[in-house]
């Protein structure tokens, strides 16, 4: 491994402290439509070496440190939690192996992945575990790794599996490196006496800074303030759509459904309506909610809806967390794909623009300090008024290998705050990977409900430029592809 690389791996998860935003995601575990807790599935051809699989984690564990630090809690909440080293650190805990029992179809696989989803992490270990599934049909296996969201975005696990995973079948050869610096132990004492040491310097700091913008461009300062003002009100403004009564009861069960679909398909179709793979995700999305409301003679016009947007730049640390929120009025009676991939795009390229998207960075301290049910309360009535969320995390760009076994797809099990379904999509090996977590209480034909997604994409993907002929394939599954005819 070169010193680079080295220095990668050690950086990885950011701070020491926890953002405000982070400790908020940290601290609301109260109600299960608060949880910050993911999965990530990786489908593998065959079953991994287990020793070798142990071996790569001892050793990037030691590697990455943020992977063997926990979370530490001060005595008051309006000091921001902190991550120290896990003195008890074990990895056996973490790492854990089982076998299916059944005939490891995909509905056995999915039923112990929603099981898996649901246990909460331990709040005194680092907020990850991961599993191998053996057992599944065909000699295939999967890897599941569950982080708390306050270790890091969809877009710092990308950067994870990358630095992870491995370049073949066989293993890279690695130099020898000695392990990353010690880092400082924080306890809750620590973090009450550094706060104190800290506090009048940042004051006098924010302070002078303020005065000196000020005295700088008076005018401009003055005229941001404005602007910003205006875009904190239309970003506060609630989303002008009733929830449906199709989507608003639900329970703290988890449901999956997966599916493939070609990536040059969802790029051609996102083009063909001046759109892009993103704009196709979520208008595909939107025509099988339609579809779904129209089976049981409930049309609906809108929806509101919420998707994550990235504030990553270049200058910021690879982990960690950088995204805001935004909510929107989701059209889901219009039945032209094209209108609804347009009407998507013009509300992402001004969510991007609000001086204010990222809002919740500056009222997460007020909100982190408040008690913790009452903040989980807070939440969950915020998150509330949302009848689904999607999420775009990216690409991955190479194969992926893990001990010897070869990633056949990458699906996302992003959490479920209080809605109905949460919808996340990986791009790996030419396929749009999608992974759909939903409520059974909610949704209660799942059935019905997957049948009408796959309409959806399969709507979206016709607008494609250049259509090409439609064969009957296979998912990484083990299914149709959402593309094929077969899935009616």
């Amino acid at each position: 491994m070169a010193a680079e690389e080295d220095d990668t791996l050690t950086h990885w998860g950011g701070a020491t402290s926890l953002s405000a935003w982070e400790a908020v995601m940290w601290r609301a575990e109260g109600l299960h439509q608060t949880r910050s807790t993911g999965v990530l599935i990786e489908l593998l051809d065959r079953e991994p070496d287990w020793d070798r699989l142990v071996s790569a984690h001892d050793r990037l564990t030691s590697a990455i440190p943020r992977m063997r630090e926990r979370i530490v809690e001060p005595p008051v909440p309006i000091i921001v939690p902190a991550w120290s080293p896990d003195p008890h650190f074990d990895l056996s805990y973490h790492l854990q192996r089982v076998r299916l029992p059944g005939d490891g179809s995909t509905a056995e696989l999915h039923a112990f992945i929603a099981q898996f989803a649901s246990r909460p992490l331990d709040p005194l270990r680092p907020p990850w575990e991961a599993v191998l599934v053996n057992g599944v049909h065909g000699g295939r296996a999967a890897y599941l790794f569950k982080p708390h969201h306050s270790l890091t975005d969809g877009l710092g696990l990308l950067q994870l599996l990358d630095l992870t995973h491995g370049h073949g079948v066989d293993p890279t050869p690695r130099r020898s490196t000695s392990r990353p610096p010690a880092r400082p132990v924080s306890t809750p004492a620590s973090l009450i006496a550094a706060a104190a040491l800290a506090a009048p310097g940042d004051l006098v700091r924010g302070a002078l800074t303020g005065v000196g913008r000020l005295a700088g461009d008076p005018l401009g300062t003055a005229s941001r303030a404005v602007r910003f003002g205006a875009s904190l009100r239309r970003v506060l403004t609630p989303v002008a759509a009733p929830r449906s009564p199709l989507l608003c009861d639900g329970g703290p069960g988890y449901r999956l459904l997966t599916l493939d679909v070609p990536l040059p398909e969802m790029k051609a179709a996102g083009r063909a309506a001046h759109g892009s793979v993103n704009d196709a995700f979520l208008a595909a999305i939107l025509g099988g909610v339609r579809r779904y409301h129209e089976a049981f003679a409930l049309p609906v016009d809108v929806i509101p809806m919420a998707i994550p947007i990235s504030l990553r730049t270049d200058a910021d640390p690879l982990g960690g967390n950088r995204f805001a929120a935004a909510r929107f009025t989701a059209p889901v009676g219009e039945p032209d794909p094209a209108a609804r991939i347009a009407a998507i795009h013009q509300f992402i390229a001004d969510a991007r623009d609000e001086p204010a998207l990222g809002f919740l960075d500056l009222i997460a301290p007020a909100l982190g300090a408040l008690p913790g049910p009452l903040l989980s309360r807070l939440a969950g009535e915020m998150t509330g008024a949302i009848d689904v969320q999607a999420s775009n995390i990216g690409g991955v760009g190479r194969e992926l290998y893990l001990a010897g076994a070869r990633v056949t797809g990458v699906y996302p099990m992003g959490p479920r705050p209080g809605v109905a379904a949460m919808m996340t999509m990986v791009s790996y090996g030419g396929n749009c990977c999608i992974t759909v977590n939903f409520d059974p209480e909610a949704i209660t034909d799942g059935d019905l409900f997957a049948t009408c997604l796959r309409a959806g994409f399969r709507e979206v993907t016709a607008l494609a430029e250049t259509p090409k002929p439609v064969t009957r394939g296979t998912t990484g599954w083990g299914e149709p592809a959402a593309g094929s005819p077969a899935r009616g």
